[in-house]
């Protein structure tokens, strides 16, 4: 169910929605769909509304950072970026490679809606094609994150120090990307 409600004098748009598992009232903030409030099923759509009134500083914050930090997906963007995010991969993979030396098949730009990269058991390399509309820095922890898993398929120690080897600051960097909404 769509509405509108204001807050502190702003008009917002939300999507209330029932859910046969939800226990409690979820509040979501989606690039692609906005603001999600997710209630019990046997809960009536007043309850969200007032749960929504509540958290409208919370609510108002996140839209802002979604806005901020959104990277405007459409299909013509992809097709714009596409190439550009391919270039870019395979130039910064090159690059960062000299020092890896790992072996890698394929390498594939997506417009994912979760990920901004991949890597297969059989050494193929997928990036989002958002890639080239963010910082370099950023862009260069990405690839490196999936270059490393060339080696390391998982998220232990192992392969962090990979990470650690080209990016010391990996750690800032990926807090950073958090705050980008794919």
């Amino acid at each position: 169910m769509r509405k509108e409600i204001k807050l502190k004098g702003k008009l917002v748009a939300y999507t209330a929605k029932k859910h046969r598992w939800a226990k409690n009232i979820k509040l979501a903030i989606y690039p692609n769909k906005g603001l999600v409030a997710t209630i019990p099923y046997y809960a009536p759509y007043k309850i969200a509304e007032a749960f929504i009134v509540k958290k409208a500083d919370w609510v108002l914050e996140r839209l802002g950072e979604v806005k901020k930090y959104n990277v405007h997906a459409d299909c013509n963007n992809y097709k714009i970026y596409k190439e550009k995010a391919k270039n870019l991969a395979l130039e910064r993979l090159e690059h960062f490679n000299k020092l890896y030396n790992y072996k890698f098949f394929r390498v594939s730009i997506r417009n994912q809606q979760t990920r901004w990269g991949s890597c297969s058991k059989k050494g193929n390399l997928n990036f989002n094609y958002k890639i080239a509309l963010i910082s370099q820095d950023l862009c260069d922890y990405i690839i490196v994150h999936e270059l490393c898993h060339l080696k390391e398929l998982n998220h232990s120690q192992k392969f962090w120090d990979l990470v650690a080897q080209t990016i010391p600051n990996y750690k800032e960097r990926k807090k950073r990307l958090k705050k980008y909404k794919l």
